[in-house]
């Protein structure tokens, strides 16, 4: 019995000086990334990720994996932005996870709709697509509530602006990242659906 709560206190100290230098890590990354965040990026996108202006996209409650990945392709070129550009060229890739952990940690806030037509009209296209023109549900790759994944951008909760600005990008083939796919979809929307959806999907919480 004596061996055993030897061992089962062994294995705890083990595992104790294992994980302090994760935990130590982790703090510095987001002490970090708060760092970065309150001298720069907060200028556009707010401290809370929250970005008062709608031209720059909300970040609070994005994906980690998603932020890296555009600041990346901001750093490489893959992406095209006169203003993000030279903001990334600073950033290492262990910065870019831990902007990415530091933003996806945040709580995204939706928006209050006002014109109840215009968001039924924003409904159908988010869920149903529209069967007419060859256009797939939004939701069918975002998901039904617009959570996205680690690989596709959350939606809910962006500015109806910023989703608008985007689609006419990809539909322009100016948006030079993540085209393949969304340039076939933006081309397939009307300018009111695009209106629409993106009322719609600033209200998703």
């Amino acid at each position: 019995m004596g061996n055993k709560k030897t061992l089962l206190l062994c294995a705890g100290a083990l595992l104790s000086v294992l994980n302090a230098p994760v935990f130590a890590d982790a703090k510095a990354d987001q002490a970090r990334a708060t760092e970065i965040v309150s001298g720069r990026c907060f200028l556009c996108h707010g401290l809370e990720g929250e970005s008062a202006s709608a031209v720059f996209p909300r970040l609070a409650g994005q994906h980690s994996e998603y932020i890296a990945k555009q600041l990346g392709d901001f750093k490489s070129g893959k992406r095209k932005s006169d203003t993000m550009k030279p903001q990334a060229d600073e950033l290492t890739p262990e910065e870019m996870k831990s902007l990415g952990a530091f933003f996806e940690g945040k709580t995204a806030k939706p928006r209050q709709g006002k014109d109840a037509e215009l968001l039924a009209v924003g409904k159908f296209i988010f869920t149903r697509g529209n069967q007419f023109s060859g256009l797939p549900s939004c939701a069918s790759c975002h998901g039904a509530k617009g959570y996205g994944t680690p690989l596709l951008p959350r939606l809910a909760g962006q500015h109806p602006r910023y989703i608008e600005d985007q689609l006419k990008q990809f539909n322009k083939r100016e948006r030079t990242n993540d085209n393949a796919v969304m340039h076939t979809i933006a081309s397939k929307l009307s300018e009111l659906e695009t209106h629409a959806v993106a009322e719609y999907i600033a209200t998703l919480d």
